[in-house]
Parts: structure tokens; sequence; C-alpha cells
């Protein structure tokens, strides 16, 4: 960049001990953690320049683990999604913020992340980015290949500021090959790469995930990507591009199915539902049975008659103690033959009782069942709670809000809700600041629309 060099620093996190060779700290706006035992990331600045989902659910990761996360967003928009609403956490009365308020989508994968609003169509963004980039460890980005290259972000032009960052794209089919310059979206992916023809009941139509699955599986895949980018870089001192397509990731999680298909030379067995699938051939049926929802007087339970014994621990559930030693039962094999009229049976029986009254007539039995809740009844479940997935927080401008908690459990540190997700641009002058600007700088950066 003309007039702004580099000096591409060597450093490493605190935790390992290093010098930080002049490295400026950010300082945090929320309650200190120094007594807690340090997270695995502390000590490393990611620089965030996703929206929608598959990057932002990576970056969250990161953060839950520790590291200064530093999200660039566009300075009157924001992320797309601060728009997908409703619903939305109303904003409290005498807040700052004008709008409807914050959209549950945006809070559902921004938390532990610091907002920048910043401008980089102008050559003032530009530079502020350039620096940005030169003190943080990890950038991921998830714009369409080459997109940042006429605003000089792309990966070849960082690595020459910065030779130690881990650079991630994140695109729906990649940086090469025939679709690369296609826009990706969850639901096209998962159409085209197999999961919708695989998911569905038996006679019905294809359908996606409930989740935008593929979004979530290629955030998972970028996180742990960096995380061992981190350690080769720990052992070369040099960082790397690293390629995330959703396409790519939505193949790989086929896993078994795909693995089934390559082997056979067959196409796969289409939709079965919550049975469980035997094998890919066409013409295949399940192979266990009872193993699949019924329906219940107030709605479905899943059996899991996984063998003859846990089939005879359901047949005194039942109520059909002789089921046990009917000759058309008494096997896996027979069972699986005569699945359509045992199946028919059974549920016959499920549906003259609640799911919770067959939850109780279960309970400690050593069947697997398991009720098919609602998300509310997931979020509100006593396991759930039990684990502290669900947290609650203060937000700046909501007030107390309650979020998901970060799956993640470890003996020697705990990942979890540090800050809730940001309002835009709310740590723009914090980041402006910690790079040596002044207010009179970042009021001049504002004026001209370049920053928030």
């Amino acid at each position: 960049m003309p007039g702004w060099t580099s000096p591409c620093r060597a450093w490493r996190p605190r935790c390992l001990q290093l010098p930080a060779y002049g490295r400026r700290t950010f300082t945090a706006t929320t309650v200190s953690h120094r007594e807690a035992p340090p997270l695995p990331l502390e000590g490393y600045r990611v620089l965030d320049m996703t929206r929608v989902l598959a990057g932002p659910y990576c970056t969250q990761i990161l953060g839950d683990l520790g590291a200064e996360v530093i999200k660039v967003e566009h300075p009157v928009t924001g992320d797309d999604t601060r728009a997908w609403g409703p619903p939305f956490a109303k904003y409290e009365t005498g807040s700052s913020q004008e709008g409807p308020g914050e959209s549950a989508y945006f809070l559902g994968v921004n938390r532990n992340k610091k907002s920048i609003g910043l401008n980089f169509q102008r050559k003032e963004g530009v530079e502020i980015l350039h620096k940005l980039a030169a003190e943080c460890d990890i950038l991921v980005e998830n714009y369409k290949p080459n997109a940042l290259k006429k605003y000089s972000m792309d990966y070849e032009t960082l690595r020459k500021i910065n030779p130690r960052l881990i650079y991630t794209s994140i695109t729906g089919y990649g940086q090469t090959g025939p679709y690369s310059e296609r826009a990706g979206y969850d639901v096209m992916v998962e159409a085209e790469f197999g999961l919708m023809h695989i998911t569905g009941e038996r006679d019905g139509p294809p359908v996606k995930v409930g989740v935008a699955v593929t979004d979530l599986t290629t955030g998972l895949y970028a996180s742990n990507s960096i995380m061992a980018a981190l350690l080769q870089r720990g052992r070369t001192g040099k960082g790397q591009h690293i390629d995330m397509a959703l396409s790519d990731c939505q193949t790989a999680t086929l896993a078994n199915i795909a693995s089934s298909c390559l082997v056979t030379g067959k196409k796969d067995s289409g939709r079965w539902g919550t049975a469980h699938r035997k094998s890919l051939h066409p013409q295949s049926i399940p192979s266990i049975v009872p193993y699949r929802a019924f329906k219940t007087k107030d709605g479905d339970i899943l059996f899991g008659g996984g063998n003859d014994r846990l089939f005879r621990i359901m047949c005194d559930g039942l109520g059909k103690p002789e089921w046990k030693e009917a000759p058309a039962y008494l096997t896996n094999a027979a069972r699986v033959a005569n699945r359509v009229e045992l199946e028919q049976k059974i549920e016959a029986i499920t549906v003259e009782k609640t799911t919770d009254e067959w939850l109780h007539v279960f309970e400690g039995k050593g069947m697997p069942y398991a009720p098919i809740n609602d998300v509310q009844t997931a979020l509100e479940h006593s396991h759930t709670k039990a684990r502290n997935m669900v947290v609650e927080v203060q937000h700046d401008s909501c007030g107390q809000m309650s979020l998901v908690n970060t799956p993640i459990k470890m003996s020697g540190c705990a990942p979890g809700v540090r800050t809730p997700p940001p309002s835009l641009g709310q740590h723009t002058d914090q980041v402006l600041e910690n790079l040596g600007l002044s207010k009179d700088d970042i009021a001049s950066l504002r004026q001209g629309k370049i920053v928030r």
C-alpha cells in the first residue's frame, strides 16, 4: 500500500512465554477474567471479515476459545443478518441505538467479538485494514474468490505485510474449479451435493435440514483448520491460505453414505425418515427394527430396539410380552422381514398415551428412547440447563438476554460467553485508538463516513 509498510511482527501469544516485540494490547471493555485460567487461544487476534453464518460461526468458535475477534462491518448496514428479523431483541429505553433492536440471527453467531464499522471502499479504510492485518494472527473472509483483490486485501498482498498471517477464505465452491465463481448458499449446496436427497420421509419430497447445516459444518471445519495452521506456524513461523468450500464440506459430511456409494458403485437408497438405514442399494430396507419415531397421543417418540434384548424391553413396556416369543419377531432378521406389520402394531399402541407417559414407562429400563422435542422445549430441557448450555448476559443496548453457550467443556479452563454480541461499530474507537490513531483522527474518519 502506498505510503505505508508493516514491520511484520514476529509475535506469539503470552501462553508460549515469548516476547511480544512491541505488540499493542487491545484493552477489554468488560469485567476482567484474570482470576480464571487462560483460554487456549488467549493472546491470538482475529480479523473477522465475514457475514451471515459460516464465517461468523467459525470466528465465534475462535472467540469462545479466547481469541480476540475484531469484526469488520459495513458502517451503515453492518452484517447482513442485523436486518434479518423479526424477531429482534428490543433496545432498552434510553439506549443510544435506533431501530427495532438486535436481530436474533445476528445474536446467535457473534458473541465474544468486537465490532468496527469500516468503509474499505475508500483508501483510508484499506489503510486501517492493512494495519489491523499486520497486528492479527488470523483473517477470515467469505467474499467471492478474488473479490477482495481490488481492495488490496487478498492473501498475496497481505502475506507481504504479515508473513505469519493465517488467511482463511470461506466460499460456496472454493477458490478453484468450474463453480468457483458461483455464489454459494447452504440450501443450494445441500441440494446439489447429496444431502437433500437423503433427508425426509421415505415417500416424501427431498427436504433441507432444519438449520443451515452445511454453513455450520463449514464453520467448524474452518475453525479446526485454523487451529491446525496455528500449530504448524509454531513450527515453521509462516502463515498460509486456507481454502474452505461449502461444497467440499457437504461432500465430506456425507461420510459413510458417500463411502458406501464409492464401494458399491451404486446410487444411494434415498430417504428413510427416522428409520435406521441398512445400505445404499435402491431396494434396501432398514437393518434394525424397530428403530424409528412413532406417533403418540400428543407428539412423537423415538424407540431404538437395536438388538433382541432391547426389543424384549420394549415389548414389556408396550404391554405386549407375547411378542418376545412370537416367531415373526423373535430375531432382528425376522422383525426386518415383518417390519411394516410390526411398526403398525407398535404405533397403534403408542398413540394411546402421551409422550410424557411413555417416557415415564421406559425411564431407567435401559432401552434407547427419546421424545421429539421442539426447539423451545430443548432449550428448557433439564439436561440443557444442567450442562449450562443457555446463559444470561447483559447486552449494552438490549439489557438482559439469553444466549446459547459454547458446547466446549475443558478441565483446564472455562470457555464461554465473555462478551455479548456487539452493536454495530461499538468498538470502533477502541480498536482505532489501539492502532495509534488520535481522537481527532477518528473524528475526521467518522466525518468522512469511513468509520462508524
